[in-house]
């Protein structure tokens, strides 16, 4: 296997087993070391009382990043700390894109800033990640 495709290859495994992801629909769009693109559409089920999307599912998806990002050096790591701003509301049928950019990867941790925009790049939460490494592997080697 190619260094450069292993983020790929850990993301794809990853999604396997992400029932959470798969129920958002989330597409992957892009993954780089350290990395991750991702989208979803709103549904109806999505929305709150208040007719917004409810504040799970910007969160999730900007998760979903955050770990795509974190893990896709095949080092299985978990989230240590995490913060989010929600800056506009969602609506049904808005396509939701989180981009988790990677601030600090070290030993141990690292830190993922995780910017969710809607169709119109408008920003929509701002996501900030710390995780832990473990020093596993996802896959075999």
């Amino acid at each position: 296997m190619n260094q450069n495709d292993l983020p790929g290859f850990v993301v794809t495994h990853m999604m396997k087993n992400d029932f959470f992801s798969q129920w958002m629909c989330v597409e992957v769009m892009e993954v780089q070391e350290g990395y991750s693109k991702i989208k979803m559409v709103i549904r109806q089920e999505m929305v709150n009382g208040f007719g917004i999307v409810h504040g799970g599912l910007p969160f999730s998806l900007a998760d979903s990043a955050f770990a795509f990002a974190c893990n896709n050096r095949n080092n299985l790591s978990v989230a240590l700390d995490v913060t989010i701003t929600f800056t506009k509301p969602a609506h049904v049928g808005d396509v939701l894109t989180a981009e988790a950019k990677e601030v600090h990867n070290g030993k141990n941790t690292g830190v993922y800033l995780i910017t969710v925009t809607n169709q119109k790049n408008e920003t929509v939460a701002l996501f900030k990640g710390t995780c832990f490494r473990t020093g596993k592997s996802l896959l075999p080697a």
